[in-house]
């Protein structure tokens, strides 16, 4: 295996920083965290969560995604995210614990057939490319010709994830599936 390397990338979200790690850090998905009790499973997360200012953590396949709050500090943060990630990561210690609560990567669990198609063109062709920029949008549900999305990550709270979301996701969607009448984020 070759030497650790994790690097620093800047989100359009300017409260997330990404941090990219050469080595795989989940098989697939991603895991959100926000707050200690939902990070039970993530003995990193947990760590990162701790870092005073740290709001949020998302996990990615070779990625993770911090996020602050208003107090926080990004030269703090970002030592302390970087040093904390590499120590664990050197140490050989589990990223994520068991299943990913949340993943929307088995297309088995969609009800119907307009479910199954907004699963697939959500994690073929729009989840990699939100993935670029730190963050993940995962499936809620399909209701009345409404999608309902969850933004994650750098996505979650980023002035431009409106925009990324009626002009990209949405166009993208209706494109595809006439019956979508709405993409909206919860």
């Amino acid at each position: 295996m070759s030497e650790l390397d994790v690097s620093l990338e800047f989100t359009p979200n300017p409260n997330t920083l990404k941090y990219v790690v050469n080595q795989p850090l989940l098989e697939k998905g991603a895991a959100n965290y926000t707050s200690l009790e939902s990070a039970s499973n993530s003995p990193l997360a947990q760590k990162l969560l701790s870092v005073e200012g740290i709001v949020g953590v998302m996990i990615g396949r070779n990625f993770i995604t911090v996020s602050k709050n208003d107090a926080g500090d990004w030269e703090k943060i970002y030592q302390t995210g970087l040093q904390t990630i590499t120590n664990h990561l050197k140490d050989g210690l589990k990223v994520v614990e068991g299943e990913i609560s949340g993943s929307t990567d088995k297309h088995e669990s969609a009800t119907g057939e307009i479910e199954t198609k907004i699963k697939k063109i959500l994690d073929d062709e729009i989840r990699p490319a939100v993935a670029m920029d730190g963050g993940d949008i995962t499936f809620d549900k399909y209701q009345d010709g409404v999608v309902y999305l969850f933004l994650q990550g750098s996505c979650s709270g980023c002035p431009s994830s409106t925009m990324t979301l009626k002009m990209g996701i949405e166009t993208r969607l209706k494109e595809a599936i006439p019956e979508i009448k709405e993409v909206v984020a919860i």
